[in-house]
């Protein structure tokens, strides 16, 4: 699942991810559509940006941490932006990195 409010972002990871053989169970646009989608989809892992039209998505990882789905945060603030006690999770910075982006996929694989 990607959750990203701007479209343009949206495309580029969801490319990104196409390039890396991932395919994309849904999309989330703001932070009540994500935390719908961390409550019901069947997921093997979520891209969250953070921030989500001034809302975050730190209510969806409660939720996905819960369920046991593994995510990773993408935000231009760092590590800062991201709630403390979420900091244990992935933290990619914006632009994505493919590369980067791919280490943690492929770090996720193996757990």
């Amino acid at each position: 699942m990607v959750v990203e409010d701007e479209l343009f972002v949206a495309m580029l990871v969801e490319d990104i991810l196409g390039d890396l053989g991932c395919a994309i169970a849904g999309f989330a646009a703001s932070a009540g559509e994500a935390e719908s989608a961390a409550r019901t989809a069947m997921l093997d892992f979520a891209l969250l940006d953070v921030n989500l039209d001034g809302e975050t998505s730190f209510a969806a990882a409660d939720i996905l941490r819960g369920r046991g789905i593994p995510f990773a945060f993408v935000t231009g603030y760092g590590e800062q932006g991201v709630r403390g006690d979420l900091r244990e999770a992935p933290i990619l910075s914006k632009p994505i990195d493919p590369r980067h982006l791919a280490r943690v996929i492929k770090a996720i694989d193996r757990d």
